[in-house]
């Protein structure tokens, strides 16, 4: 995983008024919620003897220890260590890492490094997105590195094998382009341009139209962990890839639809549409499940195809975010 950068890491629905203890990016956490409702997130271990303050209790703005109840804020400083005394000044070393946190859109994302900037800025979300307030969100587990599993959905060249009775009907399995164009530093949108092999020359990336006022289909990629697969001008699906550890990771997918707003009409409509979005998840999760080496996929030991060039750019853009986070 590559530290300073804003991860979603969950929805706003799943902290409430208790205390949230969760693994995420391979770290112990934990979240709540302060007096006025913000959100807060700490590395999940006391500095005293190390043990979780998931267990502990709110006091306040403060989260206590369940071990020996020393206090600590949203900053991660210990304010209070009750053996010494409730006048007693704390050492400055009992401090834990605290991550910024945004919440906005229904997700809540934490800046996952140390000493963050000054000027910090909020994470970038889709624009076409932020006005859509009807969703439905199913949670998924899957076996392998978040990378591994955003890919997945980066891969145009598998929808007619994985996909064959469901979005990759009709043998297209003649990939051409794949249309790319970046917008801003860790946003794309690619067009998938498959169509039956008939014995042609496959058009290159610089060949197919992009952007494609023609066609409403496309799909859009926010680095490190966000994507969107705009089907069309009232439909969405919205993908959070997070991340558990190297090995594990849960897939948040939303779908989003503007043309059925009936009461209840529409929860039928969002619950067979998360039903179907699940199917089609697990024909992929079956096969990116056995993906090896599991752990940060930078491809290697892979031999790539003029097909897999949205992977391609998403692995350089990784790398460029790497060495910067260095």
């Amino acid at each position: 995983m590559i530290r300073n950068l804003w991860y979603a890491v969950l929805e706003s629905r799943e902290l409430g008024k208790e205390i949230l203890g969760l693994t995420r990016l391979g770290e112990r956490m934990v979240f709540w919620r302060d007096a006025g409702g913000k959100a807060v997130c700490l590395y999940d271990r006391c500095a005293h003897r190390g043990a979780s303050l998931a267990g502990g209790k709110l006091c306040g703005d403060t989260i206590a220890c369940p071990f020996h109840a020393l206090e600590y804020d949203a900053t991660g400083r210990c304010r209070r260590i009750p053996a010494n005394g409730k006048n007693a000044p704390v050492p400055e070393g009992f401090r834990m890492t605290s991550y910024p946190v945004h919440e906005e859109f229904g997700i809540i994302w934490i800046w996952w490094g140390e000493d963050p900037p000054a000027d910090l800025q909020p994470p970038l979300f889709f624009d076409d997105l932020k006005a859509m307030k009807n969703w439905k969100t199913v949670v998924d587990p899957w076996d392998n590195h978040y990378t591994k599993v955003l890919e997945n959905q980066l891969d145009v060249v598998h929808l007619p094998f994985v996909h064959h009775n469901t979005i990759g009907k009709g043998g297209k399995t003649l990939v051409e382009g794949p249309g790319l164009e970046w917008k801003g530093d860790t946003m794309f949108f690619h067009y998938a341009y498959n169509k039956v092999d008939d014995g042609s020359k496959p058009r290159g990336p610089r060949e197919v139209p992009v952007p494609n006022p023609d066609k409403d289909l496309k799909l859009e990629t926010i680095l490190p962990n966000l994507w969107q697969n705009h089907i069309g001008p009232k439909i969405r699906v919205l993908g959070l890839f997070v991340p558990v550890d190297e090995t594990h990771t849960l897939l948040y997918l939303r779908f989003y639809q503007d043309f059925m707003l009936v009461p209840g009409l529409r929860q039928i409509v969002n619950t067979l549409a998360s039903w179907f979005n699940l199917v089609v998840a697990h024909q992929d999760r079956r096969v990116v499940n056995t993906q090896i080496p599991k752990g940060d996929g930078i491809g290697k030991g892979e031999r790539l195809i003029q097909g897999d060039l949205p992977i391609m750019e998403f692995r350089k853009k990784r790398q460029e975010l790497r060495k910067a986070s260095r």
